[in-house]
């Protein structure tokens, strides 16, 4: 069977065509509101080659019709600029007439419920409009006519996609979509993103984000997006809602799972989008060349190579260092020039800066280049530009980026290198910034296409304990538990904490401590707690019964004297652990919940100071271990972890493990809003938690992932029929190494009639599609057999793909020789086949080659219908109904 190929249908008659390739487009207006002028003259200068109409306005390059239904055709796209009382009577309209695609300029409240009710999808309310300039359709708000080019952009504020197309145009960037959601509440960004990550025509695209309305659509689709494509996102207000910076930070996180660049604000925006827009990063190999920030600086003027230095540094980037042989070619090309990094030409050779700058591109340990020009007297800026021009185009290698200072001599050579294809910028800081945001995407995209290791953690949690615990508190009214209670639910998850127990009085704690052994802790035990020390509520280090009297005696005197409200349970007695040397790290990990992205994990520096000096990084759930052990090395703390002066080293597997069962925990149970854990004392082999507390959502509310979880209901036993045992269940990321193994154990005439075509491997970007999936919308089931001593072996897969707001399916199936005759494929295929219906598709199809008389007899047994494709007598479609 061969890989899909993306099918775009839904139930109302709506197609995504209709929007992104419309061949006709009525604009109905009110020629009251001052939109629907600026429409229709847009409408009609963009030199659209298709049909335009209007109603209800007069414009030259416009038919004119009467209404709705008096239009000779029906549109594929109806732009709405009418008064809020007036759409719903023309989205009712445009649907009898057949029009189910629609873009909403002004104020529409009720558009949520309009496109409910007539099935009409639409951009808004306030979009800024749609812009196609391939095919000269402007239907936008524009003050410019974009010209057209590579970049998308999907935005939010009118405003800053006016100021986006304004500053392309004086850089002479064009675009291939211009796409305005407004207010989100009609088609948002995640049919959009769908549409850029299968149109060729889009380069980079860039995103205006303020609200996001279904978070796992706008992850799926931005990640599918990210695999073939720079995506470069913006958040204004971010900071303005959430001073804390938590928000943004989560959001952050979100995108990075995504493969998507965040910037911070609009000139960061731009320096994203001119980078990325003209340069692509160079292919390099070995152990540095993964983070691509390799930077290399040549200028013909001290001052502005070390400004662009010192942005490297400031930045996190590396200034590249060189051999020693390139050095000595250096100087011996450019024997006045100083051979370091920056590379500095001597007065009066500015003409030489696109030699310098393609000599260091061609360096294999330089990632990009930035080529720094400052005004000369008696140097012609020109002849500088256009040597730099002709030498990008011919440079292989690094990218090169060019800093050309000044305004009056610089504007005009600003404007030929532009002109050329080269990423510009007036200041030394703007063109490092761009070359930093090429690594940064890079790097992004790749840990999200990332291959991770075999090893899974496997775990077994007790959830009917969890289930008990948390039965007990909603029981009792109350959304927060005890410490005890949170430690014993980690304790359920095989995640290790400090024994302890729950006294009721003095002498109960003092027999606890005998029991529990010496030094001992003392804290009050209440739900209503989470940070006991702010009101002497913990007591350290007690070494006898006598010490552990008389502090559970006076804390609970003086809570009862001072708090009369807290419902307290006695004491919780615990081991003191942490002590001797060397001394043990205090971790804190944090589950927690974002209005736009849901549930997040934080980690970070622990102890009592870490809310003043955070150092937190920030995913979402689900994680794997190599999802934790990045999100700890994000961390600058994570450094200290390899032992510091009298820190402990700490094994980090342990806290990988701590991360990932926390990750299950939110998986597992969504009601859970608030998980702390502080401190995790880490040392060694060692990771116990000594506190945690945990909060309840209210009752009948939920959290909601970004990431859909791995579906581990799904997986269960299988028998073949000569009695071998198998597990069949969903795909997951850490099957990549196995999948990549069984396609090497297939026949070629296999490989042929799987993919279409003769492979010897698969590629590992293929690889990396394969196995990471999105369960919201495919599916894909493996066999897997358990090997003794060795890991587990793939022997079979199937899959099924859909495109987003399509009903149909297409699949794929294919068994290892040894195991063909046994009943697996047709298992795989049932399974397939049910999750196709418990998901709401009405057909699956799939590709077979017409000489695949095993697959046709397969197929016709399972009950699909066959048909040759038109127009390729090699090819037979399989279908079924459901």
């Amino acid at each position: 069977m061969n890989l899909p190929v993306p099918l775009s249908r839904s139930q109302h008659g709506f197609r995504d065509t209709a929007l992104f390739r419309p061949r006709s487009v009525v604009l109905v207006g009110d020629e009251t509101l001052g939109e629907t002028a600026i429409l229709a003259r847009n409408l009609a200068s963009g030199g659209f080659k298709g049909s335009l109409y209007a109603i209800g306005c007069q414009q030259a390059g416009l038919t004119a019709a009467a209404s709705i239904e008096d239009l000779p055709e029906a549109p594929d796209l109806a732009v709405l600029c009418l008064p809020p009382e007036a759409q719903a009577a023309a989205m009712a309209s445009l649907a009898a007439r057949g029009c189910f695609a629609a873009v909403v300029p002004v104020a529409s409240p009720d558009l949520a419920a309009l496109t409910a009710q007539t099935g009409v999808r639409a951009f808004g309310s306030h979009s800024f409009g749609l812009c196609l300039p391939a095919i000269g359709l402007n239907a936008s708000m524009s003050h410019l006519t974009p010209r057209p080019g590579k970049l998308a952009l999907l935005c939010q504020s009118a405003a800053t996609a006016r100021a986006v197309i304004d500053w392309a145009t004086g850089e002479e960037l064009g675009f291939s979509h211009i796409l305005g959601i407004g207010t989100n509440q009609g088609l948002g960004f995640a049919m959009a993103l769908d549409w850029l990550a299968r149109d060729a025509m889009a380069g980079a695209v860039l995103l205006d984000i303020r609200r996001i309305k279904n978070r796992r659509m706008f992850i799926s689709a931005a990640r599918a997006t990210a695999r073939t494509r720079p995506v470069v996102a913006l958040r204004p207000g971010g900071r303005q809602g959430d001073a804390s910076g938590t928000a943004d930070a989560v959001m952050e996180a979100a995108l990075r799972r995504a493969g998507v660049l965040r910037v911070g604000g609009f000139e960061d925006l731009l320096a994203a989008a001119e980078t990325l827009a003209r340069v692509r990063p160079a292919r390099r190999t070995g152990p540095d060349a993964m983070a691509g920030d390799r930077i290399a600086i040549v200028s013909n003027g001290q001052g502005p190579a070390q400004i662009a230095a010192d942005a490297v540094v400031a930045s996190g980037a590396r200034l590249a260092r060189w051999s020693e042989a390139a050095g000595q070619t250096l100087a011996m090309v450019l024997p006045d020039a100083s051979a370091a990094n920056p590379l500095l030409l001597p007065r009066g050779q500015a003409h030489r800066l696109a030699e310098a700058a393609a000599l260091l591109a061609a360096l294999p340990e330089v990632d990009a280049v930035v080529a720094v020009h400052s005004p000369s007297a008696g140097e012609d800026e020109m002849v500088a530009a256009g040597n730099m021009a002709a030498a990008a185009k011919a440079t292989r290698g690094a990218p090169v980026l060019a800093g050309w200072l000044g305004h009056a001599s610089a504007e005009p050579a600003r404007r030929r290198l532009a002109q050329a294809g080269i990423a510009v910028f007036a200041s030394p800081e703007a063109a490092v910034r761009g070359a930093f945001h090429l690594a940064t995407d890079r790097r992004n995209r790749a840990a999200a296409a990332e291959l991770p290791p075999r090893d899974v953690l496997h775990l077994a949690p007790d959830r009917a304990a969890v289930r008990r615990i948390l039965d007990t508190a909603r029981a009792e009214s109350r959304l927060s538990l005890t410490e005890q209670e949170a430690l014993s639910i980690l304790a359920a998850y095989g995640q290790p904490v400090v024994p302890g127990e729950v006294a009721a009085d003095p002498a109960a704690a003092a027999a606890a401590a005998q029991r529990l052994g010496f030094p001992v802790v003392v804290k009050l035990s209440s739900p209503d707690l989470p940070r006991k020390t702010e009101i002497g509520g913990v007591t350290l280090n007690l070494p006898d019964a006598e010490a552990v009297m008389q502090a559970a005696s006076t804390m609970l005197e003086q809570a009862r004297r001072d708090h009369p409200d807290l419902r307290l349970q006695g004491v919780l007695v615990q081991r003191m652990l942490g002590l001797g040397t060397p001394k043990a790290h205090e971790l804190r990990i944090r589950l927690g919940d974002d209005a736009m992205f849901g549930p997040w994990i934080g980690f970070g520096r622990g102890g009592t100071a870490s809310d003043f000096e955070p150092d937190v990084a920030y995913d979402l759930p689900p994680l794997n271990r190599a999802l934790a052990l990045a999100q700890i090395r994000r961390t600058r703390g994570a450094r200290l972890l390899s032992g510091f002066r009298d820190l402990a080293a700490v094994d980090l597997e342990r806290v990988v493990d701590a991360l990932v069962r926390v990750s299950q925990i939110a998986v597992d149970f969504p009601e859970v809003e608030d998980l702390i854990i502080n401190p995790l004392l880490a040392r060694g082999q060692e990771a116990v938690v000594l506190d945690a507390s945990l909060r309840l959502r209210p009752p009948g509310e939920a959290g909601f992932l970004a990431v859909p979880p791995y579906p581990a209901q799904l997986a269960h036993e299988w028998t073949a029929r000569d009695g071998r045992k198998l597990t069949v269940r969903p795909i997951r990321p850490e099957d990549a190494e196995a999948h990549a193994e069984a396609f090497r154990q297939l026949t070629p005439e296999d490989v042929r009639w799987r993919f279409f075509t003769q492979l010897r491997a698969l590629p590992p970007e293929q690889i990396v599609r394969m196995t990471q999936i999105d369960y919201d919308r495919e599916m894909a089931f493996v066999a897997v057999e358990q090997v003794q001593d060795g890991p587990d072996r793939t022997v079979g897969s199937a899959r099924l793909i859909r495109e987003p707001g399509s009903d149909i399916g297409e699949f794929a199936v294919v068994t290892l020789p040894a195991w063909k005759g046994q009943g697996l494929a047709r298992h795989l295929m049932e399974q397939l086949l049910a999750w196709a219906r418990a998901q709401g598709l009405h057909t699956v199809a799939g590709q077979v080659l017409a000489d695949n008389r095993p697959m046709i007899g397969f197929v016709k047994a399972l009950g699909f219908a066959l048909r040759r494709v038109p127009g390729d007598d090699e090819v037979m479609e399989a279908r079924m109904e459901l």
